[in-house]
C-alpha cells in the first residue's frame, strides 16, 4: 500500500459549477506543482524535521506568494477566492507549505501593502512575492497570545532611530527570514507596526526544536535586544491593535480554505483504501460503519466549502467581518482535524505510517486549531457577536 494521488476534489453540491475558468485554472496549476513538488518529499521533511529546499522560491514562481497584491508591486492582482484555492491546494500538501505562504502573503506583504509607504512597497513585495525574500510576522510574545493587547515589546524614539526591545514566540519561518514585520508599543502604549531586517544588530532568531507538528517548516523566535530600527521602516498607515488584527483576518481566511485541501487529502485515500482492503473476505467499504465516517467526512467537507465560497465572495466585496471569518477558520479546523483522526482509523495499523498523510495532517492541525486564535477564543467571538457581551 502506498499514497493514493488526488484524482478529483470532492464536488457534492457543483461548487464548481460557481468557479471561473481562471478559478480553476489557478486551482490546477498549484495542485500539479504540489503533486510534483512537494508529495514526493513532503514525509521524509516531517520525519526529518526539516524544511523543504527552495520552498520560497518555488512558491515564488507559481504566484503563491501575494498573489492578491497589485501587479505593480509583484502580485499577481488575483482575487479572494483565487487566494483561497491557492491556500487548499497548498495545504493538501502539508500545512507547513500553505503556512510558509500564508505568512507571506496574509502577515507580511498585506500589511506592507497595507500600511506601508509607497518607499516601503517597492522595496519589499517585489522580493517578496518572488520568494526571494523570506518574512516573518511578530505578534505572540512568550507571556501573550490571546491578549496581544498587553504586549510588552517596544520602542522609543531616539531622534534619528527607534531602539527596539523585547520578544516575539512561536514565530514560522523567523530562523530563515529576513525580514520581520513587528508589532510593539510606542512611548504612549499604542500598538505600530515596525519593519526589522536581518543583520541589524541586537536581532536574533533562535529556532524552536522538538515540534511534534508542522516539522516540515522553521519556528522560532524574534529577540529584540537594543535593535536600532530606522525611522523609514515604521509603517505608518496604522496604528493601534487594527493593524496586526487585519493581518490576522487575512490568515484566518486563508487558514479556513486551507484545512479543506488536508480533509480533502484524507478524504480521498480513506475513500480509496476501503475500497482495496478486503476483511471478512470483502472490501471494508462494504461495512455500514465504514460508510458512516465516509459520508460524514463529504458532508463536512461539503459544508466548509460552501462556508468559504461565500465568505470569499464577502471579502471580494469587502464585507466579510472578523466574526464571520473567525465562524470559518473555527468551524473548518475542527472538521479538518476529525476527518484526519477518524480516517486514521480507517486505515488501522497502516494509518500511522509515513505512506499515507493521516497522521501527518493530524499532527500539524494540532498546531493550526490553535494559532491565528484559538478554537475556543474563536467560539467567544462569535458569542460576542451573537449577544453583544464579551466573554474575554
Amino acid at each position: 500500500m502506498s499514497y493514493y494521488p488526488l484524482t478529483s476534489i470532492p464536488d457534492y453540491y457543483g461548487i464548481d459549477a460557481l468557479l471561473t475558468e481562471e478559478h480553476k485554472l489557478i486551482r490546477q496549476s498549484v495542485r500539479d506543482w504540489v503533486e510534483s513538488f512537494v508529495m514526493p518529499q513532503i514525509d521524509q521533511a516531517a520525519q526529518n524535521h526539516t524544511d523543504l529546499p527552495g520552498l520560497m522560491k518555488e512558491l515564488g514562481k507559481i504566484g503563491a506568494l501575494g498573489p492578491y497584491i497589485p501587479v505593480e508591486y509583484g502580485g499577481s492582482g488575483l482575487d479572494q477566492i483565487s487566494y483561497g484555492l491557492i491556500m487548499q491546494e497548498l495545504e493538501r500538501g502539508d500545512s507547513a507549505v500553505r503556512s510558509a505562504a500564508s505568512v507571506q502573503s496574509s502577515l507580511v506583504m498585506f500589511p506592507i501593502n497595507e500600511f506601508g509607504s509607497e518607499e516601503q512597497k517597492k522595496k519589499y513585495l517585489p522580493q517578496l512575492a518572488a520568494g526571494e525574500m523570506i518574512g516573518s510576522f511578530g505578534l505572540t510574545e512568550p507571556n501573550h497570545g490571546s491578549d496581544p493587547s498587553s504586549m510588552e515589546t517596544y520602542f522609543k524614539d531616539m531622534g534619528d532611530h527607534y531602539l527596539l526591545n523585547g520578544a516575539k514566540m512561536w514565530i514560522t519561518n523567523s530562523p530563515v527570514c529576513d525580514i520581520a514585520v513587528v508589532w510593539a508599543k510606542n512611548e504612549e502604549g499604542k500598538i505600530q507596526g515596525l519593519i526589522v531586517e536581518r543583520g541589524m544588530e541586537g536581532f536574533t532568531t533562535p529556532e524552536t526544536h522538538n515540534k511534534w507538528s508542522l516539522r516540515a517548516s522553521k519556528t522560532g523566535e524574534l529577540v529584540f535586544n537594543d535593535v536600532k530600527v530606522p525611522k523609514e521602516n515604521l509603517l505608518p498607515g496604522v496604528t493601534g491593535l487594527k493593524g496586526p488584527l487585519s493581518c490576522l483576518n487575512s490568515a484566518r481566511y486563508g487558514i479556513s480554505w486551507g484545512v479543506i485541501g488536508a480533509a480533502i487529502d484524507c478524504y480521498c485515500t480513506a475513500v480509496q483504501y476501503s475500497k482495496e482492503r478486503k476483511q471478512f473476505g470483502k472490501p471494508i467499504g462494504s461495512y455500514q460503519l465504514q460508510q458512516k465516517k465516509l459520508a460524514e467526512f463529504l458532508t463536512e467537507i461539503t459544508k466548509a466549502q460552501l462556508l468559504c465560497l461565500q465568505l470569499g465572495n464577502l471579502k471580494n466585496d469587502h464585507k466579510a467581518s472578523p466574526a464571520q471569518i473567525s465562524m470559518a477558520k473555527r468551524n473548518n479546523v475542527k472538521m479538518a482535524i476529525d476527518i484526519a483522526r477518524e480516517s486514521r482509523q480507517i486505515l488501522g495499523g497502516m494509518g500511522i505510517m509515513g505512506e499515507f498523510p493521516m497522521m501527518r495532517h493530524a499532527a500539524n492541525l494540532e498546531s493550526v486549531i490553535t494559532y491565528e486564535g484559538t478554537h475556543d477564543v474563536h467560539l467567544l467571538i462569535t458569542g460576542l457577536d451573537i449577544t453583544g457581551i464579551n466573554a474575554f
